[in-house]
Order: structure tokens, then sequence, then C-alpha cells
């Protein structure tokens, strides 16, 4: 018998209750009204591709978000603690002043190849992937051959795709662009994993106001 190749949906939560600030791992939000249409329109998405396996961050943006689509598509969320977004520390709760403030100098610093730097209270590139690879490698050796939706966080699901795609480094983070509130990647693994689409919002998902934050 054939097996088919794994396909996996990444996606970023819907807006949440107060999107012009950072939330971390330290802010559990629920989500606006916005985000809660956001989370409906993903979940019609998702109920045409039939997805076999929905998981999820602990978080209550991301349960709140998945829990329309485990409804749309009669599925059960499973939950991965070690998805949650990165550790912001002081950051928390404040204004995001991109493209000048703390979160960049963090980024420069990043990209100059100081993965392993972080504010004080925060996590780096390097704590964020040494939590998040082992539960891909989880997730993807327990379903081979199935379609399985993860709903995260943007900063997480970036570092993850930065690490997991031959094409892509912590280089290209600016490159790869933002991922939006429920913006869509999705991966197909043959020889490697590759990007069939990227930051794909479902059709009639309401737009964001203001900042569109990607931790």
């Amino acid at each position: 018998m054939t097996i088919q190749p794994t396909r996996v949906f990444l996606m970023r939560h819907a807006e949440t209750s107060a999107p012009g600030v950072f939330h971390g791992a330290e802010s559990d939000i629920g989500l606006s009204e916005r985000g809660i249409a956001q989370a409906k329109a993903a979940a019609l998405y998702f109920k045409d591709h039939k997805p076999t396996r929905l998981i999820s961050s602990g978080m209550q943006r991301a349960l709140l978000t998945a829990s329309e689509i485990a409804s749309a598509c009669n599925l059960e969320i499973e939950v991965f603690k070690n998805l949650h977004e990165r550790k912001v520390g002081t950051l928390s709760g404040t204004v995001n002043n991109l493209p000048y403030g703390p979160w960049r100098q963090t980024l420069s610093r990043w990209l100059k190849g100081e993965t392993s730097y972080a504010p004080e209270g925060a996590e780096s590139f390097d704590q964020i992937q040494e939590r998040i690879l082992p539960v891909w490698r989880e997730i993807t050796c327990r379903h081979k051959g199935e379609i399985i939706v993860i709903v995260a966080h943007g900063a997480v699901l970036k570092v993850l795709l930065l690490s997991i795609l031959q094409e892509w480094c912590i280089a290209d983070w600016d490159k790869f662009g933002v991922i939006p509130n429920v913006g869509i990647t999705q991966l197909v693994l043959n020889d490697h994993w590759e990007c069939i689409r990227l930051n794909e919002v479902p059709k009639g998902a309401p737009e964001p106001v203001g900042f569109v934050l990607n931790g």
C-alpha cells in the first residue's frame, strides 16, 4: 500500500482581544470579536482540506482558534504545551513600537548570528528552537501520512520554519515576512519538507486593524 506524504498546515492564532501590544508566553489572552470571525473563516478553509489531526498550543488564543476548526472538522484538539508563544519578559503588555524598539534590537543581534541572545526574562532563538523541534519531530513521526493542522504563535512558527526548511535560515527572518493572524503555511514531506503555500489568509477572514504583530 502506498503511504501518502505527510502534510502539515501551520497556522498562527486569530487576533487577540488587545492586538496593539506584545503578548508573549506571559499573557494568556483571548480573542477579539474580529479574531473569532477569523477563526471561523479558518475553520471553513480547513473543512475543505479534511485534516485528520488537530494540534494546538495550550494558550487560550490558540485553543479558541483551534476550537472552531475542531467543530467544523469533527476533530479533537491535541495540546502540546511547548508550542506556547515566546517568552518576552518585560515587553509583555507593552505597545509594539516596531521597527525601533527592544524587539528589533534583539532581532538585529539574531541576524548577526547571536541566536543565543535574549534580554532578561525573554527567550532566545536557540531556546525556542530547543523546545519546539522535539515537538515537531514527535508530531510528524507519530502521524506520518496524515493531514495535520497545528495552531500556534507567530514567533514560534517562524523559528520552526526557518529551522526545518532547507532554503531558509535565520538571515531570512525579514525576507520571510510577517505571519498574519490565521496566516497559513502548508508543508509537505517528500525527501525533505517543502513549502507549498506561505502566509495565506483564508477567504473571508476579516483583516486586522492597526499592527500585525509577529513576536
